[in-house]
């Protein structure tokens, strides 16, 4: 694949609380993920690269069968965030219990690449956007296992920069209230909800916006646990990638994505359960479930806003989000 080209693009894209606008600048090769190579890292500059997957905010070349490079491909700081990655997610990797793609290298801004990129590892699996988790399979234990060794506080000793977001994502919910409102008149004004249905996510917005909020010690997070960032294979939750929004905060905006990528209700319900059996730092939080599927109801309208525009052959749309959207709101529903 060498010489293949991603090309220029602008495109809005929706976070918890804001919309913003991308600029896409960068033009990523095949040719120029080797030149970066050659120049900072010439030990692995003879292995072949391909692309595996392009992102909002990042672009990854498979490196050879076992690594990868991770590179930001528009003009916001997503550099940093790679910095960030590179300097948190090695020490949290060995006591998660699936695989994770581990940052190996960190690449230094230079003439070739204004920004900071990194070599992690390669993890095998298809995004469940793609290929979605399974019934009568383990995944709801899966998910419950991974996220309470990930929900632990951060030590005083780690990274300040780790603590913060570039966005609400692991604040308190009522943070969000803007971006809650802006995606579901948006979403209800395209026509995609069935009616009664934008009533009843405001009524599961609302009962999460009251509930106790949390009072823990900030604890580390994904943040960005949906349907392209968990791999699957066999139908069972196999890997979980792209830790560029890792951060410290309330766990609820995690603990959501039981609504958003599990089958079933029993699924979630069964998550939710072994969850709270698991992770010791959230005992005591009366509204942590209630909270996430706040989260859940959020995190679901935006991957309708990217099916839709996906559908419609908009730029930066995916047509694959939008199901796994309908899907975590049926859940949602089922149980109001």
């Amino acid at each position: 694949m060498c010489g293949r080209r991603v090309t220029h693009r602008a495109f809005c894209v929706g976070f918890p609380g804001l919309v913003v606008t991308v600029a896409r600048v960068k033009e990523i090769t095949a040719d120029l993920v080797t030149e970066l190579l050659r120049a900072q890292h010439p030990d692995l500059a003879h292995l072949p690269v391909s692309l595996g997957a392009v992102g909002w905010d990042n672009q990854l070349w498979r490196l050879g069968s076992e690594l990868a490079v991770r590179l930001p491909w528009h003009a916001d700081d997503t550099g940093g965030l790679l910095v960030k990655e590179h300097s948190v997610v090695p020490g949290l990797a060995g006591v998660l219990p699936l695989p994770v793609p581990v940052p190996q290298r960190l690449g230094r801004p230079s003439e070739l690449l204004d920004k900071h990129w990194i070599v992690t590892t390669w993890v095998d699996g298809t995004p469940a956007d793609r290929a979605p988790i399974g019934p009568s399979t383990t995944s709801a234990a899966t998910l419950a296992s991974f996220l309470a060794a990930l929900h632990v506080a951060v030590p005083a000793s780690g990274p300040a920069e780790a603590l913060a977001g570039r966005d609400t994502r692991g604040l308190a919910l009522s943070a969000s209230q803007g971006g809650f409102d802006h995606f579901l008149d948006m979403i209800d004004g395209r026509g995609l909800l069935a009616a009664g249905v934008a009533d009843a996510l405001r009524r599961v917005w609302n009962e999460a916006v009251a509930a106790p909020e949390w009072t823990g010690p900030p604890l580390w997070l994904h943040a960005d646990l949906h349907s392209a960032n968990v791999l699957t294979r066999d139908g069972g939750l196999a890997a979980v990638v792209d830790f560029g929004d890792v951060r410290a905060g309330d766990p609820a905006v995690d603990v959501a994505a039981g609504w958003t990528l599990l089958p079933t209700v029993d699924d979630v319900h069964a998550f939710e359960t072994r969850y709270l059996e698991l992770a010791g730092a959230v005992a005591g939080d009366p509204g942590i479930l209630t909270r996430a599927r706040g989260w859940a109801a959020l995190k679901a309208l935006i991957c309708l806003e990217v099916g839709d525009n996906g559908d419609k052959g908009l730029p930066g749309g995916k047509p694959t989000w939008g199901p796994p959207g309908h899907a975590a709101i049926a859940r949602l529903l089922a149980t109001v």
